[in-house]
């Protein structure tokens, strides 16, 4: 992003805890469609009057149809408030080029848009973008979320950081971004007991389907697939319509049945055998996924996470008996090509 001007030029007519209200709304709405608009980044917007309350909101909803910005600027204009429009909050840098859509800089520039209030630049080096840099030469204050005078500032800045991970890893590597779900028992161990396929409570298993929800891609197994013969479907919470995942299976010796594949065909998913993690990989990464959802046992698994092809880790310890709930930790490799590892980002 070329044109940063000061927090307090941006926010000369609202509050700060105005926009981080803003913002946070932004955030929730996008969050609901991760995982449906590949290869498109998921993006919230809310529209503001100069008093500070909201005219519109969008997110975008999935790849070819209208960005958020345009979305919520076009329900503002259908519910006849588009005058009103004085600060739009959004949770990445609007685009300057034409894609499949018109680009949001000039949808913007055709409101009385004052200032503009994002979460993060757009991580395209391809991109001809400057969507920022556009909308501040045409004279609105432009302000970046992290330089909100408001003590929610760090923590959302953060969010819009993470809500586009995947797509901003695509962008700069050609790669997706690897999430590594692990479930582990009281002892350490990822093999369930005798009869039964799982032994985490209900609440982690809402979590592993959410999970697989926002993946564009399944990697699993052999060993797995023979073990088990996972569904790897969406079950637990409903599924974004239409989307269609890509189940890779790592079988370097064939010997996952053709019964087995063309029953996955036969769930939705698009199957395919690979033999290497790196080939895998840069496969999904030509298609245009963006997240891959590792659910494998114990030895890929240990694999994935020594070989350092991983961006994400979501380990699931099972809790004390009796208590009926687990112990969730994510940790995250801020940069896996210098192997910096931030270890705890979030448990419960």
């Amino acid at each position: 992003m070329g044109t940063e001007p000061s927090a307090t030029q941006a926010c000369e007519s609202l509050p700060a805890r105005v926009i981080a209200d803003a913002f946070a709304e932004a955030l929730r709405l996008a969050s609901e469609y991760v995982g449906a608009t590949s290869p498109n980044p998921p993006v919230g917007c809310v529209l503001l009057d100069a008093a500070g309350e909201m005219v519109a909101a969008a997110a975008h909803r999935k790849a070819g149809e209208a960005h958020a910005e345009a979305t919520a600027i076009a329900l503002s204009r259908e519910a006849g408030t588009v005058h009103r429009v004085h600060t739009v909050v959004v949770t990445l840098e609007p685009c300057n080029h034409t894609g499949r859509t018109p680009p949001c800089a000039d949808a913007i520039l055709a409101t009385p848009a004052r200032a503009l209030w994002i979460g993060v630049g757009d991580p395209n080096p391809g991109v001809a973008g400057g969507g920022a840099s556009r909308l501040a030469a045409a004279g609105l204050a432009v302000g970046v979320i992290d330089r909100l005078g408001d003590a929610r500032a760090a923590a959302l800045s953060a969010s819009a950081r993470r809500l586009i991970a995947p797509f901003a890893r695509h962008a700069r590597t050609g790669l997706p971004w690897v999430t590594i779900k692990q479930a582990v028992d009281r002892a350490g161990s990822m093999v369930p007991p005798p009869g039964r396929k799982t032994f985490t409570a209900g609440t982690s298993l809402d979590f592993a389907h959410a999970l697989r929800r926002r993946a564009d891609a399944i990697l699993t197994g052999s060993g797995t697939v023979l073990a088990d013969a996972p569904e790897f479907t969406v079950r637990r919470l409903p599924d974004f319509p239409g989307k269609r995942r890509q189940l890779v299976i790592l079988d370097r010796r064939t010997r996952v049945p053709q019964t087995y594949l063309d029953a996955a065909r036969a769930r939705g998913l698009d199957v395919s055998v690979q033999g290497s993690l790196p080939e895998a990989l840069a496969r999904l990464g030509e298609a245009g996924a963006l997240e891959v959802l590792v659910e494998a046992g114990p030895q890929l698994t240990a694999a994935v996470l020594a070989g350092g092809l991983w961006d994400e880790h979501v380990l699931i310890q099972q809790g004390p008996q009796g208590s009926g709930e687990d112990v969730i930790s994510i940790r995250q490799r801020r940069d896996p090509r210098a192997g910096r590892e931030e270890h705890v980002l979030w448990t419960h």
